[in-house]
């Protein structure tokens, strides 16, 4: 019973792996698309698939793409349209046959070149923004600008649209002319 927990939480780290490593998932966490709970949300996702695996047997590739695809939709308000989805459910599919067949050295071995990969994805952040001091002075600059005496206007102003109310109810607002 401890192999098969044992080779079990090893097939649960592959699911971890695949889903941590895509870049839509990281991109709803790092935006929170999931809220505030957004990484608590893609932990506990990964434990509702890899049940899922458990649950179903002979799952096809579609219906783990529908599976992923409704979880990113209602937990994350993510639509996922960016074809990665059938590449991450062959990545699992291809972890769930390995632990199935008791092949977990080739499975720890598909978890560590993910996890490599992990460690090499960069994060984008926002430049740095200017300080409140630097940004107030800026708005009194330009406050300062925008009272400086302006230029007169050769034309005159448009005139002010005028209203009508029409017997259905309805306000009619046109420019005079």
């Amino acid at each position: 019973m401890a192999a098969s927990a044992a080779s079990r939480e090893l097939f649960t780290e592959g699911v971890r792996a695949v889903l941590h490593t895509w870049p839509v998932l990281q991109i709803a966490v790092d935006n929170g698309f999931g809220g505030v709970y957004g990484q608590q949300k893609a932990d506990w996702m990964v434990d509702v698939v890899q049940q899922y695996f458990h649950d179903n047997a002979d799952l096809q590739q579609c219906e783990v793409e529908d599976f992923i695809a409704d979880l990113m939709d209602q937990e994350f308000d993510t639509v996922v349209d960016d074809g990665s989805l059938p590449q991450v459910s062959i990545n699992l599919l291809q972890m769930f046959t390995q632990w199935q067949q008791g092949a977990l050295q080739q499975l720890q071995h598909s978890i560590d070149s993910l996890t490599q990969k992990k460690s090499q994805r960069v994060k984008v952040t926002a430049p740095p923004t200017q300080s409140d001091e630097e940004s107030d002075d800026e708005t009194q600059e330009m406050e300062c600008e925008s009272s400086s005496p302006s230029v007169s206007r050769t034309d005159p102003p448009p005139p002010p649209p005028t209203t009508q109310d029409e017997e259905d109810g309805w306000t009619v607002v046109r420019k005079k002319k």
